[in-house]
């Protein structure tokens, strides 16, 4: 999955309803710290409140994107209705991609290989934001785009990149569970 679908998914439903990942310090410490190769942050990060709460909004921003990528299919229903508007998420976006550049270098240690390392230094957390929204831009302007979907199965809140054209779920289990509620309603008549 790549990073900006696994960002997006961080919120979620389950049986319990829905779930947000990074609804607390600890949560964003433990996605950053499992994500931290593809963050430039260091495996031992730590998050604070105002980290959490600029990725949480950053994570709206970029599911607004997502929702507007969609249409005229509908967005998520995890949160549809609380989305920020289009022009402010494209900006917020674009802010945070800007706030740390990245510069490629090359690297050649017996064989060449390209490496991505902060142009200017940051801060730590400045960096995290930045690779997310660099991820979210490079996703929404790059092919994957024009196959983003919404899992259209009861209960299910993710979007997904369709990889087949018979594909109408993010998985498996939801293709179950949108067939078992086809055959639900067919015979409840």
């Amino acid at each position: 999955m790549s990073l900006t679908l696994d960002f997006v998914s961080t919120i979620r439903a389950e049986r319990s309803g829905l779930v947000d990942r990074l609804s607390d310090v600890e949560g964003l410490t433990t996605w950053v710290r499992a994500h931290a190769a593809d963050l430039d942050a260091d495996p031992g990060f730590t998050a604070t409140e105002a980290l959490r709460e600029e990725t949480v909004r950053l994570r709206q921003a970029v599911r607004a994107l997502f929702a507007e990528a969609v249409a005229p299919e509908p967005p998520s229903r995890a949160d549809a209705a609380a989305l920020p508007g289009f022009a402010e998420s494209l900006a917020l976006v674009n802010a945070a991609a800007l706030a740390a550049p990245r510069a490629p270098q090359l690297s050649w240690s017996g064989e060449p290989a390209l490496v991505v390392v902060p142009a200017v230094p940051a801060e730590p957390s400045a960096r995290v934001r930045a690779a997310l929204a660099t991820a979210a831009v490079e996703f929404l302007a790059g092919p994957e785009r024009g196959q983003l979907r919404t899992c259209q199965a009861p209960r299910c809140v993710l979007y997904f990149v369709k990889e087949h054209p018979r594909q109408e779920w993010c998985s498996t289990a939801c293709g179950n569970r949108a067939r078992a509620a086809r055959h639900y309603r067919e015979h409840k008549k």
